[in-house]
């Protein structure tokens, strides 16, 4: 049943009419062939149901063909072909294929990623219709005698009077009048005085008017508009505040006027809520849909169908919208490019931001990537032409200014329960202001360490390579890898010693030690446990912008992407931890994280401040950040890179495996290894455990490869693959990261 050939003619095999060739979710790098013997070209794309070893599995068909290297006997028939969505756009199909052979992944596994989980399933999805309605007030309604209806009915009474004076009312409107309007309605539909009409979206959209543009938003609104109907990888690099955002709503309403369609992708679910609030003030008669992991199935299978059959215009996803059909693309956006939520860290290890690039290409339509900190890659590309590099130097409103940006040396400033005195001080002018501020700190918890002072014990994870952290509310030790969760003991487990701390600050700790200093102050706890709750998050963010908060506790959740008004003031705390990394990476995204946060303050009229606490004030990171100065620390990092030999002046790919014992996944690694060809171009390096050498109860390691050119890398991979399949596991599990960004 294997066809490894995805060729349309296949000479000298056996002639069938006709075959289908399915990529079936395994992770088999094949297309298996069956008999379709109602099977057209028109099919291509379309889910069906085969039989593969003892089940019946959901598939998408990839080609249609009269011909199989198969013979004969050993063909199954399809059980079904489903009808009840349109076929996946062959331009998709060819994108999931870019994505198997880039990335080195099961073009089955592949197809099922890009499909929402609703049309996973064996079973057809019944769609419910999508089309609204409105009543409206019939002649015979006008004519009718109302007399006949008594006074205390209020709500007839209320509908009557509404209809008389609009002759239209929406089911929305009617159940805002009332909660028994609908059924009264109803009744007037059988009384022939109401008629049931169907809502059809605007055949035209209309914008609501924005702000004046400064002159550097005109000019790159002016130079991505005059190429709009062609492929350019656009590099917006927008310091915080300088109204990106704004130059995206001018590009979508520009598509809108030409009946295209816009894909924004943003990295976290967090910034959905509010870029979305933005978009839909903007274009509120547009029809705008939300893809992520949030929605419930019937949700974004339904956000999805509405993109695929062009209804939608403005899709806003975060990654894996990526691969949303959408049959009248015009413009890509992708906002925080840099962020490293965009890779995907397990299955199909892809970068949503790449392949957004490469989908804009197929497409031949742009891309437009904007950020304050662009990651090195890009701006390397932009500083030498592959991008085209366009700059927003200074903050959208006006009389907003950056700001200023102060180093405590905690060494000098001794601090109290993780606060300084300085920090103090301007949180209490804050307040006597009436102005919020943001306390960040990118640690979740209470303390990270529990500790026991007499024999140094620490608690530890025994699935991970990491420590507890602790909750002291919840009374319980968690790890924050693998979830695991432990109650908080009552005494040390090595010598029995009940004097055990907490050692080191968490938000939850931070938070503890404000409501205890301001007593009379609203605090707000933002972090991954406090927004855990479905809407949690959309209503803090309500509470802020309503200035129910005084001061802000939270962890990267809010660093990028949000316009705070009232937020004057930003402490920044234990941002040293990542000065001295051993990952190369961890400079970069240290200035990136700190330039954002510190970027939440002052963007209105009120002037901002950031304090960051240090031991170290004068690192020249910390010297860029005060000058706000992103291209000298660029420069300096892309001259240490390319003097280590590391991206964007190399391409890398690195053999993950894992396995119960790190000796497994060491001897696996250097079987690869010794399978690999020797090139001159191609570099492979020896097996190493990973930074985190346990996770999850199994131990890793891995391979680095690496070449000076794309080409010859993936040349090199393509081949290396082929005889990694071919390995005994033997318990070990491997995968191939292409462009890894955590080592």
């Amino acid at each position: 049943m294997l066809s490894n050939s995805i060729v349309q003619i296949c000479p000298n095999i056996f002639p069938i009419m006709p075959i289908i060739r399915v990529a079936l979710d395994v992770p088999v790098a094949t297309l298996f062939d069956y008999l379709a013997s109602d099977a057209t070209a028109q099919d291509i794309g379309a889910r069906v149901q085969v039989p593969f070893g003892r089940k019946l599995m959901t598939g998408v068909i990839m080609e249609v063909s009269a011909c199989s290297s198969v013979s004969p006997g050993k063909l199954k028939p399809a059980a079904h072909i489903f009808h009840d969505v349109p076929p996946l756009p062959l331009a998709l199909l060819d994108l999931c294929r870019f994505c198997s052979d880039y990335y080195h992944h099961p073009l089955g596994e592949v197809m099922m990623n890009a499909l929402p989980g609703r049309l996973r399933s064996s079973k057809p999805l019944v769609q419910k219709s999508t089309t609204t309605f409105q009543f409206c007030f019939t002649d015979a309604g006008r004519a009718a005698d109302t007399a006949s209806i008594p006074a205390r009915n209020i709500v007839q009474n209320h509908l009557l009077a509404r209809l008389r004076e609009s002759g239209v009312i929406s089911h929305e409107e009617a159940k805002q009048l009332s909660p028994r309007a609908p059924k009264a309605l109803q009744k007037f539909v059988t009384l022939g005085w109401v008629k049931e009409v169907p809502i059809h979206p605007a055949s035209v959209t209309k914008a609501v008017s924005g702000p004046a543009l400064n002159t550097e938003q005109q000019s790159a609104l002016a130079a991505i508009a005059a190429d709009i109907s062609e492929f350019n990888a656009w590099l917006l690099h927008g310091i915080t505040g300088s109204g990106k955002t704004e130059v995206y709503l001018r590009l979508i309403t520009l598509l809108l006027l030409q009946g295209r369609q816009t894909l924004v992708l943003v990295p976290e679910i967090s910034l959905t809520p509010q870029l979305e609030a933005v978009f839909r003030a903007r274009f509120p008669t547009t029809l705008l849909v939300c893809l992520h992991s949030r929605l419930n199935a019937s949700e974004r299978v339904n956000g999805w169908l509405q993109a695929q059959q062009g209804e939608a215009k403005i899709i806003l996803g975060t990654r894996l919208a990526v691969f949303t059909p959408l049959p009248k693309l015009g413009l890509i956006i992708v906002d925080e490019e840099q962020d490293g939520s965009f890779k995907q860290q397990d299955g199909l290890r892809y970068s949503a931001r790449d392949v957004a690039i490469f989908r804009a290409r197929q497409t031949n339509v742009p891309v437009v990537l904007g950020s304050a900190t662009p990651s090195l890659e890009s701006y390397y590309n932009a500083i030498n032409g592959r991008y085209r590099m366009l700059r927003l130097s200074s903050r959208a409103v006006k009389n907003a200014v950056l700001p200023t940006v102060h180093c405590v040396d905690t060494r000098a400033a001794k601090s109290k329960d993780g606060l300084s005195q300085p920090l103090i001080m301007a949180l209490e002018k804050c307040l006597a202001r009436n102005q919020q501020s943001l306390i960040f700190l990118n640690r979740r918890g209470y303390a990270p360490v529990l500790l026991c002072k007499s024999c140094a014990w620490t608690a530890t994870c025994h699935r991970c390579a990491s420590r507890l952290v602790v909750h002291l509310r919840e009374k319980q030790l968690r790890c924050h890898h693998c979830g695991h969760q432990e109650r908080f003991p009552s005494a040390c487990p090595e010598c029995g010693d009940q004097d055990i701390v907490p050692f080191g600050h968490g938000t939850q700790r931070v938070e503890a030690v404000l409501t205890e200093r301001f007593p009379d102050a609203r605090i707000l706890r933002i972090d991954r446990d406090s927004t855990r709750l479905k809407d949690g998050w959309e209503r803090m963010l309500k509470d802020i912008y309503e200035q129910r908060v005084d001061i802000l506790v939270g962890t990267q959740i809010l660093a990028k992407g949000h316009d705070f008004p009232n937020l004057s003031l930003v402490g920044i705390l234990n941002s040293d931890a990542s000065l001295f990394s051993t990952d190369f990476r961890a400079a970069e995204r240290l200035f990136v994280q700190l330039m954002q946060v510190a970027g939440r303050a002052g963007r209105a009229n009120i002037a901002g401040e950031v304090l960051i606490q240090t031991e170290f004030p004068d690192h020249p990171l910390y010297h860029a950040l005060r000058r706000h100065d992103y291209d000298t620390l660029a420069q300096m990092l892309l001259t240490e890179r390319k003097m280590a030999g590391f991206p964007p002046f190399v391409y890398q790919a690195l053999l993950r495996a894992e396995a119960p014992q790190i000796n497994a996944a060491l001897d696996f690694l250097a079987s690869a290894a010794a399978m690999a060809e020797s090139s001159r171009e191609v570099e492979v390096f020896d097996p190493v455990p990973a930074q985190m050498a346990r996770l999850k109860g199994l131990e890793r390691a891995h391979l680095l490869v690496q070449s000076g050119s794309r080409k010859k890398l993936q040349e090199f991979l393509t081949a290396w693959h082929t005889k990694l399949v071919t390995l005994p596991v033997r318990k070990v599990r491997w995968a191939l990261d292409v462009d890894p960004q955590e080592f």
